[in-house]
């Protein structure tokens, strides 16, 4: 997850759908394109707009079919990290597709299909171009690159792959297994690093990853670790307020350690000194009054799209 469209300024919303305005009315060009704040489900799935406005989706599953391995699991919608593209199985032929507000459907991979919902899941790049799935059996799944519109083969080496995280300008991925190791979008091994830490972030320099230190889901520590040398900075405590814990890091563009935490109303987003914890606070989110609510770069579950939100104390 990087910052993208979660740190626009919120507006009031507006309950009317989005609607292609008149030629003759339409700007020359627009200033900044409208990207989305976050998607909602209550009857359906709906896109809700930087600018207010509020776009349905029809077309997306809600819950898995009666036919999938685990029938009414909620289905997975997902937001690239810069708000501008997102995913979803779609109804028609229950396939796993990519749009953008002003685009159409375009089939990720055949091979992700709504019959493994709950039993795999989809993870999508910062800029909605790269999709791969983690699964309930030791290692990873399908890696799609949208660029080239290719699905390619699984990276060699180990077959007990788990996914760490995608740099942030989405041309690196971090996968760990005997060793922490960083692909190219090829999946060409671009370094090695047998450690026994287990980063959760890659840096744009590719060789910076950020490691979580305590007991999960209550993280209040990190350290940095560098995947060329090996070494790894001292233990630093985020400066977080009392109650909250590290639930998502990573790196803004700039290298800068950026922090997601659960509060009682929603989310919190902190820009974290790598050296001294203090915690700078970016945006707060309230949760909408929806069913479920996703989030530009979250994956299939993060801890602020429960329902009822407990304190983590």
């Amino acid at each position: 997850m990087t910052l993208g469209a979660l740190l626009l300024t919120a507006v009031p919303l507006t309950a009317a759908p989005l609607a292609a305005a008149p030629a003759a009315a339409r700007p020359a060009a627009a200033a900044t394109p409208v990207t989305i704040a976050y998607a909602q489900l209550t009857r359906t799935w709906e896109l809700v707009l930087a600018n207010g406005d509020v776009m349905k989706v029809p077309e997306a599953l809600a819950v898995a079919p009666a036919d999938a391995v685990n029938p009414g699991a909620q289905a997975p919608f997902l937001i690239s990290g810069d708000g501008r593209h997102f995913f979803y199985f779609r109804k028609s032929d229950e396939l796993f597709v990519e749009r953008t507000l002003d685009g159409k459907e375009r089939v990720v991979s055949r091979a992700i299909q709504a019959y493994a919902i709950d039993e795999e899941w989809p993870l999508v790049s910062d800029d909605g171009s790269y999709v791969i799935t983690t699964t309930s059996a030791p290692g990873t799944g399908v890696f799609v690159d949208l660029r080239k519109g290719k699905t390619l083969s699984k990276p060699g080496g180990t077959d007990m792959w788990s996914f760490a995280g995608f740099s942030p300008d989405s041309k690196r991925l971090l996968l760990e297994g005997d060793r922490v190791t960083v692909f190219d979008r090829g999946l060409r091994a671009r370094s090695r690093l047998k450690t026994r830490l287990s980063p959760m972030a890659l840096a744009n320099d590719y060789r910076t990853a950020a490691v979580p230190v305590g007991t999960w889901p209550k993280y209040r520590k990190m350290r940095m670790l560098d995947l060329r040398t090996g070494r790894a900075g001292g233990t630093v405590t985020v400066r977080l307020p009392r109650g909250q814990y590290i639930d998502d890091l990573d790196f803004d563009q700039a290298g800068r350690v950026v922090v997601r935490s659960k509060t009682k109303t929603g989310v919190a987003i902190y820009r974290v000194s790598k050296t001294t914890g203090k915690a700078t606070l970016l945006r707060t989110i309230t949760r909408p009054d929806a069913r479920v609510w996703v989030l530009p770069g979250d994956s299939t579950y993060e801890p602020w799209t429960e329902k009822t939100s407990k304190s983590s104390g």
